[in-house]
């Protein structure tokens, strides 16, 4: 027997208390964790606030400039998401390195030796948490941004083909990057470093893809996470250059649903790479 085997406790030395520990006691800790947190509700209510002030001023910006053949007042009332989806980041990073910092992951796992039902309850919970906020502030901004734009009859309404969707989609599409900036804090366990690999993941890749050729970029963009995944909260999709909307792609994108799925595809191989580190890995 090594010195690790002597100094790893089996399961059957834990108590019994923690190896009956059940997936809906795990969801209820990971819960309180995250709610018991102040800064993150205070980030959560800064993504919100800032999602719909964003949106408000694009729409407003909106009402005075010239609108393309292809406007999309939907996306551009939602216009805050780009940003925001930082914030939601940031949260998503921190459920999992903050535990790593401050040693508390130690004691997650005497209390849950499983670490895979353990990553399952925080994603459980995160995207959960992120997905209300999201739909909280997705609503408010499309409500908010209509009433500016109605006023120069450029506004649509919720019951339009394709609006309720759109809605709906940019709170899952921050609910899934938040969902990958987890991935990324599970893989990376620092939480400057995750952070800074979340920002660029999502922000600087979009960047970096705008200069290279425009053939190229055509054949590029789709590909990018965040074009990707913008597409589910995008209702009038034009045909090349979407100036018509905050997104700014160019060239040919995915359907709304494929662009999503392809989005998902990311973070769920990012959060599963993580697992399997996870589970090598000391804590």
């Amino acid at each position: 027997m090594t010195a690790i085997e002597i100094a790893a406790p089996s399961m059957d030395s834990l108590p019994s208390s923690v190896s009956k520990v059940t997936f809906g006691g795990a969801l209820r800790s990971e819960f309180t964790k995250i709610r018991s947190v102040r800064s993150t509700r205070w980030t959560l209510l800064a993504m919100i606030l800032l999602m719909v002030g964003l949106g408000a001023i694009a729409t407003y910006g909106q009402t005075t400039s010239h609108r393309a053949a292809y406007f999309d007042p939907t996306a551009w009332s939602l216009g805050g998401v780009y940003l925001t989806e930082l914030l939601i980041g940031v949260v998503g990073t921190l459920v999992i390195t903050s535990e790593h910092s401050t040693g508390m992951i130690r004691t997650s796992l005497t209390a849950l030796p499983r670490r895979d039902l353990l990553v399952a309850a925080k994603v459980v919970v995160l995207a959960s948490v992120a997905f209300v906020a999201g739909l909280i502030g997705s609503f408010a901004s499309f409500f908010i941004g209509q009433a500016i734009m109605s006023s120069h009859h450029i506004s649509t309404t919720i019951d339009h083909l394709g609006v309720l969707r759109a809605v709906i989609g940019a709170g899952l599409y921050l609910t899934v990057g938040g969902l990958l900036a987890f991935g990324i804090g599970l893989l990376i366990r620092h939480t400057a470093a995750a952070v800074s690999a979340t920002v660029a993941v999502l922000f600087l890749l979009p960047i970096a893809g705008s200069l290279l050729p425009h053939g190229l970029q055509d054949h590029v963009d789709k590909w990018l996470p965040t074009a990707a995944g913008a597409q589910i909260w995008t209702v009038n999709h034009a045909p090349h250059s979407n100036s018509a909307s905050p997104i700014g792609a160019s060239g040919p994108m995915f359907s709304p649903w494929g662009g999503f799925a392809l989005f998902c595809g990311y973070a769920a191989i990012v959060v599963a790479a993580g697992l399997i580190l996870f589970r090598k890995r000391d804590a």
